[in-house]
């Protein structure tokens, strides 16, 4: 299984996805870990990113998440994920259908074929503007500029009834946010 905590900066991802993680036992990833250094030195002045320069960071993360399918590991990413393009990405789904429309042959056939989309929960993790730039305000260390905040809520399309994913509003706490994810995966943390 695959989790990704998704939702803009400041919602929490990180938090909630190791507090997880810790709980359940499984595989964390930070999607902020793989960025390059130019995306950090862009987001570290303010400037958003396009959707050309998430591209690259999106399929390595795609990759990540395939690899560690293949070798059934459980995974939690934490991951913006803020448009359907970006989760199709993540899931294969898009470079999967890109990769047919050019009848583009991969080496490893069995490979690019896994389809693990059904095994992939967003947990899309919302609030207000004003709390989570009251967030943002407190980090530390981090290279995304509370500036662009407006931008991230700009770009984000919620997840549709089209995707397999669960809303929980950030005003609860960390441990009523896993236990609520822990129940939509069946588990009892």
């Amino acid at each position: 299984m695959i989790v990704v905590a998704m939702g803009v900066s400041g919602c929490g991802k990180t938090t909630v996805s190791l507090s997880l993680a810790d709980k359940l036992g499984w595989k964390f990833y930070d999607a902020d870990d793989y960025h390059s250094e130019e995306n950090k030195e862009r987001m570290a002045k303010g400037m958003p990113l396009s959707d050309e320069e998430r591209i690259p960071w999106l399929c390595s993360l795609q990759e990540i998440l395939l690899r560690e399918f293949s070798l059934g590991v459980n995974v939690i990413l934490a991951c913006s994920s803020l448009k359907r393009m970006y989760r199709r990405i993540l899931m294969g789904e898009h470079s999967m259908k890109n990769r047919q429309a050019e009848n583009y042959t991969e080496p490893n056939q069995a490979h690019s074929h896994l389809d693990f989309s059904k095994d992939i929960l967003f947990v899309y993790l919302h609030g207000s503007i004003e709390l989570i730039t009251k967030r943002l305000e407190t980090r530390k260390g981090h290279f995304m500029s509370p500036s662009l905040l407006q931008s991230q809520f700009d770009t984000l399309e919620p997840p549709d009834g089209t995707e397999n994913f669960m809303s929980i509003n950030i005003e609860k706490t960390i441990p009523e946010m896993v236990t609520e994810i822990g129940k939509k995966l069946g588990l009892n943390i």
